[in-house]
């Protein structure tokens, strides 16, 4: 089994790619070995250590480290906890745990504007942050405001400010009038 790995826009957060599926749908975000229980191959790859965050994709496993920690020392042991797992034939997550979607709830009157927002999110915006090892997800809308939770290689990245404001900001206020601002929660 080869993995790839790419840098991403987070120097803290590296992409893993072992050339198969990950996950079936969805993302999962374990921010700490202890969310990471119900996932054989996050809690594998916290045992690694120097591990902060791992983020978990439809074919890719994003990693984020300790600060302080360098890739060269921390790399190798990750990479075998990663093939470890896919030689053990366990799943990524046992049932449903950590996976990620956009969060629901009542819209009410703007129903319509949410839907919209979503659908700008699912087909424009995620599968381009999911090319960097992140993904953003849809939290809530309210009085011209969008807000937005980032994961992966999105969480904590530098450039993370500007790719809201300047990128999904400005489409999402393109084509959605109503939209006024777009703001990162965390969850």
């Amino acid at each position: 089994m080869f993995i790839q790995t790419e840098s991403t826009p987070n120097p803290a957060t590296l992409k893993f790619l072992p050339g198969q599926k990950v996950l079936e749908t969805g993302t999962a975000d374990f921010p700490n070995d202890a969310a990471a229980q119900a996932s054989p191959l996050a809690h594998r790859i916290f045992g690694a250590g120097g591990v902060a965050g791992v983020f978990l994709g439809p074919d890719f496993v994003t990693v984020t480290k300790i600060e302080g920690e360098d890739w060269n020392h921390i790399k190798p042991g990750i990479l075998g906890a990663i093939m470890e797992h896919f030689q053990s034939g366990q799943p990524a997550i046992e049932g449903a745990a950590g996976a990620v979607e956009h969060a629901s709830g009542d819209a009410g009157e703007d129903e319509a504007i949410v839907s919209q927002i979503k659908e700008l999110l699912d087909t424009r915006v995620r599968p381009a942050v999911a090319q960097d090892g992140g993904d953003i997800t849809f939290h809530g809308f309210d009085r011209g405001i969008v807000y937005l939770h980032m994961q992966g290689a999105c969480a904590g990245c530098p450039s993370s400010t500007m790719t809201l404001k300047m990128g999904i900001e400005n489409l999402l206020r393109h084509y959605i009038p109503e939209v006024q601002e777009v703001r990162p929660v965390g969850v």
